[in-house]
């Protein structure tokens, strides 16, 4: 056993007298947060989301904050990225009549309360504002979820790749594969293994979605325990309670459920008590026979947190009637008519 002070030798990595590290092999971290704030504002300032449609020019302005942290750990040469951010952005909409004169303008914000690594292969939380609550505003706020949102997550998920790929770190990491000194022309046949081993872990692909459907992704956070919302989400009076409706719900496996007074009928398909609940799930405006499925998935972070993680898949781009506004009405149904109105009959709020 060495002596007080002074380790055993074997256990010790010597620091080279040049400060290199070889091949990011010992643990190193770099705060990524002023890299995420530049590179968001590169991403989300002064984005074109509508151009004259429908008499509409709507576009963000600046990124107002991003608060929380980011970083990038690397070991061996493997990133392992750390963030958790809560982005603010400004835009602008103007209305204009057929001679291009103006006849309104309104302000709004764009909120992201959550974006962080444990949810990046889903899109994050997006929250649509509009300053001015007049027709014309909602109008505005309406054109933007239709047609902005798609565009605004896209620049988000480009965040996210970057930084799961090492974000100011990733040029380190390219130059870790390069001759070592001596040998000209080549690498060792070591140094070729560790650069196969070592490629960056980047975020999951999600899966292509059938055509003519597509897929929810709602995180929200909520306080409370998870058997609250469990319990809740299984229980037809606290439906009745929070919806103002008739609801009929099973609490078994196979047992079928109505809500929304029989807009909504189910069946439950697989129920794991206060971590998860699988639905078979339609509206009675839908096509015949056609069923979509929910994922409900309950977890707790911190006594007295739950996130709630949805997956709503198969969901119809348009109804029995031609309507194409489905899954738009699916997702603010879930987030205002569900989580929300859940919060607030409850006491359940953050």
């Amino acid at each position: 056993m060495a002596k007080f002070g002074e380790g055993d030798k074997r256990w010790i990595v010597e620091e080279r007298k040049d400060g290199t590290n070889v091949h990011n092999w010992h643990w190193s971290e770099k705060d990524c947060l002023e890299w995420s704030k530049k590179r968001l504002e590169e991403l989300l300032n002064d984005v074109t989301i509508l151009s004259g449609e429908g008499g509409l020019w709507i576009r963000t302005t600046t990124v107002e904050s991003v608060a929380g942290e980011a970083y990038v750990n690397i070991r061996k040469g493997k990133i392992i990225p750390g963030y958790e951010l809560k982005v603010r952005v400004s835009w602008t909409g103007e209305a204009k009549d057929g001679s291009g004169n103006l006849v309104s303008k309104v302000e709004g914000k764009v909120e992201f309360p959550y974006i962080a690594d444990e949810n990046a292969g889903e899109d994050p939380e997006m929250k649509i504002i509009v300053l001015d609550e007049t027709p014309i505003g909602q109008r505005m706020k309406d054109a933007f979820h239709a047609k902005g949102k798609s565009i605004v997550l896209e620049r988000v998920t480009t965040f996210v790749k970057e930084i799961a790929a090492g974000g100011p770190a990733k040029d380190e990491l390219e130059g870790k594969g390069a001759p070592v000194k001596g040998v000209k022309g080549k690498t060792s046949e070591k140094s070729e293994k560790e650069v196969a081993l070592e490629k960056p872990v980047v975020a999951p692909v999600k899966e292509k979605v059938k055509e003519g459907f597509k897929n929810i992704s709602v995180v929200e956070r909520f306080h409370c325990r998870p058997r609250d919302l469990y319990n809740t989400l299984l229980d037809e009076n606290r439906w009745k309670g929070f919806t103002q409706s008739k609801a009929t719900i099973s609490k078994e496996v196979g047992g079928s459920f109505t809500l929304f007074d029989g807009a909504i009928t189910g069946v439950n398909l697989e129920l794991q008590e206060d971590k998860l609940i699988k639905w078979k799930w339609r509206f009675n405006s839908w096509a015949d026979g056609h069923f979509s499925h929910v994922q409900l998935k309950f977890e707790e972070p911190e006594i007295g947190v739950t996130v709630v993680r949805l997956l709503h898949t198969d969901v119809p781009e348009e109804d029995r009637y031609g309507n194409a506004t489905v899954v738009e009405n699916t997702e603010r149904g879930w987030r205002d008519l569900i989580f929300h109105k859940i919060r607030a009959v409850f006491g359940y709020g953050l």
